[in-house]
C-alpha cells in the first residue's frame, strides 16, 4: 500500500508542476506552435521570426488569444504528468522488486520511461490534438473542447499518435538524463554532509532547475524533427490551407515531403530555437516545483490516507 501511496505521491507532484509551467509559458507555447506549423518558401512565409506571431496578436488587438486553449493544454497536461509520473514510479518499483536490484541501469530507465510515456500518449493523445488545433487557428477564431473534437472522425482525433509514440523517446532520456544527474549530485551531498544529521538529502530548486534544463535541452535537440512534424499534422486547417493541401499533406510522409520541397533540410529544424526555449523552461519549472512539493504531498496523502482508515473504523464500530 505504501508503494502505491508513493506512486500516486509522484504522480500528484508531477502534475501540479505540470499545470503551474503550463500556465505560465503557454503564450509562448501558442507562439511557438504557430510559427512551427506554417510551411512556406522563405519568401512567401507570414512568420519569418517567433516575434511575429506576437506582433500580430498586439496588431490585431488580440493579445488575450495568446491563451485560446490554455484550459484544454491545462487539462491534458495535468493528465499526462500524472498518468506519466505515476506510470514512471510504478514500474521502476516493479522492476526493482522482479529483479532485486537496488538502482536501475541506464538501459533499464530508459526502457521503463518510454513505457511510460507510451501509457501517457494514448491516454491523452484526442486531448493533445484538440489543444493544438485550437492554438493554431486564427487569433479570436478558436472552437471548443468539444466541437473541436466532434467536428472531423473519431481516428482524427488520433492525428498523430504515431509520432507521440516515437515521441515517447523525448521524455524517456529527459527524466533519465535528469534521474542520473540527480543521483550523482545527491551522493556528492551526502558525502559532504554531517553523519549525525537525520534529515533527508534532497536538490535544492536551483540545482533541479539546471538539472531539468540540460536533460530536456538533449532530449529536445535529437528528437527536434519529429516534433515539428507532429505539429504539423495537428495543426488547425484554415480555409486557403483546405484549398490548397490536399489531405495526404497530413500524413507522416506527407507533412515530410512538405517540409523539403518548400522548406529543404533545415526546414526540419525551423523553430528549433523556440522549442529549446519553451520546452526547457517549461520541464526545469515543473521539476522543480515537483521536487520542492512532492514531501509535502506525501505528507499530506498519508495524512488523508490516516483519516479515511480512522473514518472506516468509526463506521464498523457504529
Amino acid at each position: 500500500m505504501s508503494a502505491d501511496l508513493e506512486s500516486i505521491s509522484e504522480a500528484t507532484s508531477g502534475a501540479i508542476g505540470a499545470l503551474v509551467s503550463t500556465t505560465i509559458l503557454y503564450p509562448l507555447d501558442t507562439c511557438k506552435a504557430k510559427y512551427q506549423a506554417e510551411v512556406q518558401a522563405h519568401g512567401l512565409r507570414k512568420y519569418s521570426n517567433l516575434s511575429d506571431v506576437l506582433v500580430e496578436a498586439i496588431s490585431k488587438g488580440k493579445i488575450l488569444s495568446l491563451y485560446q486553449g490554455l484550459g484544454t493544454k491545462n487539462l491534458q497536461s495535468f493528465i499526462a504528468q500524472f498518468v506519466y509520473f505515476y506510470g514512471y514510479s510504478y514500474f521502476k518499483r516493479l522492476y526493482l522488486e522482479k529483479s532485486g536490484s537496488k538502482s536501475i541501469g541506464t538501459t533499464a530507465n530508459l526502457l521503463i520511461a518510454a513505457a511510460a510515456g507510451a501509457c501517457t500518449a494514448i491516454t491523452t493523445q484526442p486531448l493533445d490534438t484538440a489543444s493544438s488545433r485550437m492554438q493554431t487557428s486564427a487569433f479570436g477564431k478558436s472552437k471548443s473542447l468539444w466541437k473541436t473534437l466532434t467536428e472531423g472522425s473519431w481516428s482524427e482525433a488520433f492525428d498523430g499518435l504515431g509520432i507521440s509514440l516515437l515521441l515517447t523517446s523525448n521524455p524517456a532520456i529527459q527524466y533519465t538524463v535528469f534521474d542520473q544527474l540527480k543521483q550523482r549530485l545527491l551522493k556528492d551531498k551526502e558525502k559532504t554532509t554531517e553523519k549525525g544529521t537525520s534529515s533527508p538529502v534532497v536538490l535544492s530548486a536551483f540545482s533541479a532547475f539546471v538539472l531539468g534544463a540540460l536533460s530536456k535541452s538533449i532530449a529536445t535537440v535529437l528528437t527536434y524533427p519529429a516534433i515539428r512534424c507532429k505539429v504539423m499534422i495537428q495543426a488547425a486547417d484554415n480555409d486557403e490551407d483546405k484549398k490548397a493541401e490536399p489531405k495526404s499533406s497530413k500524413t507522416i510522409s506527407g507533412v515530410i515531403c512538405s517540409i523539403w520541397k518548400k522548406e529543404g533540410f533545415l526546414g526540419f529544424f525551423k523553430g528549433l530555437h523556440a522549442q529549446i526555449l519553451k520546452t526547457v523552461l517549461s520541464s526545469a519549472l515543473l521539476l522543480m516545483i515537483k521536487e520542492k512539493i512532492s514531501a509535502t504531498t506525501w505528507v499530506l496523502i498519508l495524512s488523508l490516507r490516516r483519516f479515511l482508515l480512522l473514518r472506516q473504523r468509526k463506521l464498523k464500530r457504529a
